[in-house]
């Protein structure tokens, strides 16, 4: 079963119709006793850094999630906010991100006069460092779907499982052990968000 983490952020139900398009039993939720019977946990979100950090600690997820990730091994899924989440911090806000991936969230620093526009939205070209995990079976430079303003700066290349460009290269997916992170959005990418939902779902 995966759980889809409800900290009253972000966009649901999009990603709990993808996975039953691939079969996978899926459900969301922010009950203890389902997180922690869970097999696999997604934490997505749009939004502001501070609210859904905001939102995880007043719904008292934060210390639920840290006993079933980093204590109890589940993968985790990060999606778009709930990738920025994961890093200790966040030029959006003062509070203190979960800190499972050593790094910060900083806004775009584009050139101007590039023409080119923030938030990072549309498609764009993945380039996985790795394809073990995540990005396993799809074409070097598959196309997923962004929204965003600010993305992760790793302290640690190793965490880095794959970058993207937008006026410079920057990160857009991240794996530490069992926890995943990934900017763009799956559910909003078609057959490139199917493939790597079920990769995740088929991880041991």
């Amino acid at each position: 079963m995966v759980v889809i983490v409800d900290y009253k952020i972000g966009n649901l139900g999009s990603v709990l119709n993808m996975l039953k398009r691939l079969d996978v039993p899926a459900a969301i939720s922010c009950d203890p006793a389902e997180i922690r019977q869970a097999d696999k946990l997604i934490l997505p979100g749009v939004g502001a850094f501070e609210k859904g950090m905001g939102n995880l600690n007043e719904m008292g997820l934060v210390p639920l999630l840290r006993e079933a990730v980093l204590e109890g091994s589940k993968p985790l899924l990060g999606i778009c906010l709930g990738m920025q989440l994961l890093t200790s911090r966040s030029e959006e806000g003062a509070v203190a991100g979960l800190g499972w991936i050593e790094g910060e969230t900083i806004r775009f620093r584009v050139d101007h006069q590039s023409g080119l526009k923030i938030p990072h939205m549309g498609w764009n070209s993945v380039r996985p460092v790795r394809t073990d995990t995540l990005f396993r079976g799809l074409d070097k430079e598959s196309a997923f779907y962004f929204a965003h303003s600010y993305h992760v700066v790793c302290a640690a290349k190793a965490d880095i499982l794959a970058t993207c460009d937008h006026g410079y290269e920057f990160v857009c997916s991240v794996q530490k052990g069992n926890v995943f992170g990934i900017q763009f959005h799956p559910e909003k990418s078609h057959r490139f968000g199917l493939t790597l939902l079920k990769n995740f779902a088929e991880l041991a």
